[in-house]
């Protein structure tokens, strides 16, 4: 090959690395830091930003991770931005690219358990990690720290959560809150997702109120938490006039939105998947920009 040929093809070959390097850095959320409600915890966040910068505020939501916490399995102790799980950067890409900040917040890794906890052992986690009082003030964190960004539109931010992050939300969005006082949509959530919780907690119990529109999605198939609970958890909260609208997948199982081969090559995951994500991204159009 002549050395003009070959100098051409190296020359092409570098732009192109550059180019591959350049979009693998863009994909990789920023890592922010702000402190959480309960006043002595510095915790981590990674933000899902627009591709196109923005001419003006743009709504936000804050996502919850699941007991598994933020990161993948491979993570092999290095917990950060690049080592995020698929489900995460799936979600937080999606809302980006549909022009919406999105904010995935850290609660265990600053508490010390960075590689979340197994499936089962839910009466054994530390009090410290509660997602009945202790989470929810990392998501009034988040919202006190988006609330500062000028790129974001303060009276526009929903708050999604997954398995123990989706339990996290109903009772963020609960009127008895900790973390905020007398919550309401003008001043907390404007809109919230919980994608399959544990409807059973003492905090949700008894006369629940939640001041936000409230979309629960959860899996027949489930075998984590109990779908009939939700469902009971569901037909009461409406009938005491809660705005909640409850989504049944049949034959889905628990994390069937999991990007992962394992999960998807069931039929019935894939298709709560798909179906999540254009409900959801419905949902959040109809409550975060009207």
């Amino acid at each position: 090959m002549p050395h003009l040929q070959l100098a051409r093809l190296v020359k092409w070959l570098v732009c192109l690395l550059v180019l591959a390097s350049t979009a693998l850095a863009e994909s990789v959320p920023k890592t922010v830091h702000f402190m959480s409600e309960d006043g002595k915890t510095r915790l981590v966040g990674y933000l899902f930003e627009p591709g196109v910068r923005p001419s003006r505020p743009v709504p936000a939501i804050v996502l919850l991770h699941g007991r598994a916490g933020p990161y993948s399995s491979l993570a092999h102790g290095r917990y950060t931005a690049e080592t995020l799980s698929k489900r995460h950067k799936a979600w937080g890409e999606h809302w980006a690219s549909r022009g919406y900040m999105a904010l995935l917040v850290d609660s265990f890794g600053p508490r010390g358990f960075p590689q979340g906890f197994e499936k089962g052992s839910y009466d054994e986690r530390p009090a410290e990690v509660s997602e009945q009082t202790v989470r929810p003030l990392d998501a009034y964190g988040a919202l006190r720290y988006l609330r500062t960004r000028k790129d974001v539109q303060p009276d526009r931010i929903g708050v999604q959560g997954w398995s123990n992050g989706a339990m996290t939300v109903l009772v963020t969005i609960s009127r008895k809150a900790p973390g905020i006082d007398i919550p309401s949509r003008e001043n907390g959530f404007r809109a919230a997702l919980a994608e399959y919780p544990g409807c059973g907690m003492e905090a949700i119990k008894d006369d629940y109120r939640n001041y936000a529109p409230l979309l629960m999605m959860v899996a027949s198939d489930d075998e984590e938490v109990s779908p009939k609970i939700c469902e009971k958890f569901a037909e009461k909260a409406r009938s005491a006039g809660n705005r909640l609208e409850l989504v049944v997948y049949e034959g889905a199982e628990h994390n069937f939105d999991d990007p992962g081969k394992k999960k998807q090559s069931k039929r019935a995951n894939r298709e709560a998947t798909e179906e999540t994500f254009r409900r959801a991204t419905k949902f959040f159009e109809e409550q975060l920009e009207r």
